[in-house]
């Protein structure tokens, strides 16, 4: 489908979605985050797709909201407008995300980016929660996210002064997985998902359950989710051809089933 602000790019297991509002260091609105739930429930879908990266360019992942769509709404138009239910099915997408990002990751950037379930950073990227700074505060998940990632601690000084933090510091705190020169991370975001994409998608998709699992509920009852679904893998082609290839030294075949 043709989109106007995000681009889509299929590579051999994996797709890219590009946000394109280069004019505005790709803020997002709200059309932004239709067309990219749109999309990536399309891949959800897509057999062929196993890994989906999100990425913008080299100046900005997303510099933040557009304030523009916000800035004279009452509290009932924002409640009415209800722009975070498109976050939630974001959530609800069961192939795995990475955020490959470079430049501005601030406000509902960061807080996309952290709705993946990887990040991968360049050197010049920076990340924040800014909007402390226009009188409001983190709505699509800032707070929520940020503190399981760096702690409270971290998380109370970051959202209650504005701090813009580098890739570095990020990845010191435990937000994103690696940082790399600008020139490559990109690339390093794909060979990222074409190793996720060379795994049993099944398994893939169980186990990425099991870890968002871990943040909503108690151990307890996590260790019981993980335990279902290890037992319910076993009912999968590929359980079977993976322990055999493994026990007979071979190179495994995935089906998908």
């Amino acid at each position: 489908m043709d989109y106007k602000n995000i681009i889509i790019t299929k590579e051999s297991g994996y797709a890219i979605l590009q946000f394109n509002r280069p004019e505005v260091l790709n803020a997002i609105n709200m059309q932004l985050m239709t067309e990219l739930v749109e999309a990536l429930e399309n891949l959800d879908k897509d057999d062929a797709v196993r890994c989906v990266i999100l990425t913008g360019n080299e100046k900005a992942f997303a510099a933040g909201a557009d304030i523009k769509e916000m800035a004279d709404a009452s509290a009932i138009e924002m409640l009415l407008r209800d722009q975070f239910a498109r976050w939630d099915k974001i959530r609800k997408i069961k192939k795995p995300i990475i955020a490959a990002v470079s430049g501005f990751a601030l406000g509902g950037g960061c807080e996309l980016a952290m709705t993946c379930d990887m990040i991968i950073a360049s050197e010049t990227a920076r990340f924040g929660q800014p909007e402390i700074n226009i009188g409001v505060m983190p709505g699509a998940g800032g707070t929520q996210r940020l503190t399981r990632a760096v702690g409270k601690v971290k998380a109370m000084e970051i959202v209650l002064t504005g701090k813009i933090f580098t890739a570095e510091e990020a990845k010191e705190w435990g937000l994103v997985n690696k940082v790399v020169p600008v020139e490559y991370y990109l690339q390093e975001a794909k060979d990222l998902a074409k190793e996720i994409a060379s795994k049993p998608p099944i398994a893939v998709r169980l186990a990425k359950e099991a870890v968002l699992k871990s943040f909503d509920t108690t151990i307890e009852s996590g260790l019981e989710f993980e335990r279902r679904n290890f037992y319910l893998l076993f009912a999968s082609d590929d359980q079977k051809e993976g322990m055999k290839a493994f026990v007979e030294k071979g190179k495994p075949t995935w089906k998908g089933k």
